[in-house]
């Protein structure tokens, strides 16, 4: 299991809803950025991937735990762990956190595709970057 990658973000008016607290969806949003921010921290940016070895990593199950609300101006972080390599998949953990306070939780999976649709291997050289962060 992997050390959190800590992604941090502000809550900005665009993210409220008319209540004034984070529109659910948002959270998945925050989870995006934080997960494409710590794969390109060891050298996984998505568009050198489709380009270079013609995979994506696209997500196939996802589930949210919504705990707390967050509001206009909060300073939230992501916090990501992978937990697990699979031969075409990953695992991972992602929970937003707001002072120490676990608001969101989310588990997903996320499936390798090469082409339009098709599933494939995670490819040596990706597999090997991904195992970094299973060592930190």
């Amino acid at each position: 299991m992997s050390e959190a990658h800590v992604f941090p973000l502000r809550v900005y008016f665009e993210d409220t809803d008319a209540g004034g607290i984070v529109y659910y969806a948002n959270y998945l949003k925050f989870a995006e950025r934080a997960r494409t921010e710590m794969l390109r921290d060891i050298g996984l940016e998505s568009s050198t991937m489709m380009a270079d070895e013609g995979i994506a990593l696209a997500v196939r199950t996802c589930t949210a735990d919504y705990r707390k609300p967050a509001v206009l101006d909060d300073g939230l972080e992501v916090h990501s762990r992978l937990l697990e390599i699979g031969g075409a998949s990953l695992s991972m953990e992602q929970r937003v956190m707001r002072d120490g306070d676990e608001l969101v939780n989310v588990q997903i999976r996320l499936a390798c595709m090469g082409g339009i649709g098709k599933s494939a291997r995670l490819p040596d050289g990706v597999r090997a970057k991904l195992e970094q962060l299973c060592a930190t």
